[in-house]
This record gives C-alpha cells, sequence and structure tokens, in this order.
C-alpha cells in the first residue's frame, strides 16, 4: 500500500505544476517554483519527478488540449486562426524547448510516448473530424484523406519552430491551408 503523505505530496506538485504551466507556461514548471507553490521541499519534488521534462509531461496531461476544439464555420477561417494559435506557441523559446524535449523523451521513455501518442491521437481524430465535416458541406475537398491532414498541417509548423529555429508566419500556414485541397466559399 502507498503511504498516503507520498500520495498527498505527490497531487499537490501535480497542482502545482499544472497551475504554473497554466498561468506562466512550461518555462515556469522548475522544480523550485513547483516545491514552493506546492509547500513541499524542493527534494520532495525531485523524490516524484527527478526529472524535469517527466514532470511538465505529467502536468501537461492534465491540461485539457485546447487545439482543434469547438470549430466554427466557415472552416477555413477556424483553421486558420487555430494553426496562427499554434505558430504563435511554436515561436515562442521556452515552447519550443518543450516540445523538442518532450519529443526526444518519448523516444526513450514508454509512458511519454504513450502520452505523446493520446495527444497526436486527439489532434489527429479532432482534425480529421472537422475536415470531414467541411468536406461534407461542400466547404473544402481534400488532397488527402482527412486522417493524414493533423501530418499535413501541423508538421511544416512544428519543423520551422524545432528545425530551422525560426517562427512560423502567416504564409506558412495559408500554404498549409493551400495544401488541404480545394476551399470554397459558402
Amino acid at each position: 500500500m502507498t503511504d498516503p503523505r507520498f500520495l498527498r505530496s505527490q497531487e499537490a506538485i501535480l497542482t502545482a505544476a499544472r497551475a504554473l504551466l497554466l498561468e506562466s507556461g512550461p518555462t515556469a514548471v522548475t522544480h523550485a517554483q513547483v516545491a514552493e507553490r506546492a509547500g513541499v521541499g524542493r527534494a520532495t519534488v525531485y523524490r516524484h519527478w527527478p526529472r524535469t521534462d517527466l514532470l511538465l509531461v505529467e502536468a501537461m496531461a492534465t491540461v485539457p488540449m485546447p487545439f482543434f476544439d469547438n470549430p466554427t464555420v466557415p472552416t477555413k477561417d477556424w483553421l486558420r486562426r487555430e494553426l496562427t494559435a499554434i505558430a504563435d506557441q511554436l515561436a515562442l523559446d521556452d515552447v519550443r524547448a518543450v516540445s523538442t524535449t518532450l519529443a526526444n523523451s518519448a523516444l526513450w521513455d514508454e509512458v511519454v510516448d504513450a502520452r505523446r501518442a493520446r495527444f497526436a491521437d486527439i489532434l489527429t481524430t479532432r482534425l480529421a473530424a472537422v475536415l470531414d465535416d467541411a468536406e461534407a458541406r461542400g466547404e473544402l475537398t481534400l488532397v488527402l484523406p482527412s486522417d493524414h491532414a493533423a501530418a499535413l498541417t501541423i508538421g511544416p509548423l512544428y519543423y520551422r519552430s524545432t528545425i530551422e529555429r525560426s517562427a512560423p508566419d502567416t504564409t506558412l500556414v495559408e500554404a498549409t491551408l493551400s495544401a488541404l485541397g480545394t476551399w470554397t466559399t459558402p
């Protein structure tokens, strides 16, 4: 049986990490700041999560994923706003650092990889549903199956941010929208 104090401190740490993440972004989730917010010693945070990236992954897993949620019509305008929001986030150095760290950790850590897979599945499922609906309404004629759309839409933004280390811009967002297929005006 697990010690109730262990479980309480673990929950307090996660609550603090989640609050810091939502308030100030990924760079705020440090062992020192989380310990202070949770009211525990830094050694306690290290005992539960020896690496900051693992703590961040755990905190992120409990935060709702806002992208591609609550679509509106016309779909192209909504998708432009969503992609611009993702591009804006990926342009931030701390988000870029966290996303590459987490992607790297997923290669070696099964727990992190499982979370990565769930995150990717959420994005793919949401986006595919929106694009299928847009196609059914006659707003869009896709050039590829909708379940490939997440890779085509997010991939260029992620590549520009992490590999090229520059900010995704509106030109890239517009090119991505065009690459999905033919859009019609409702």
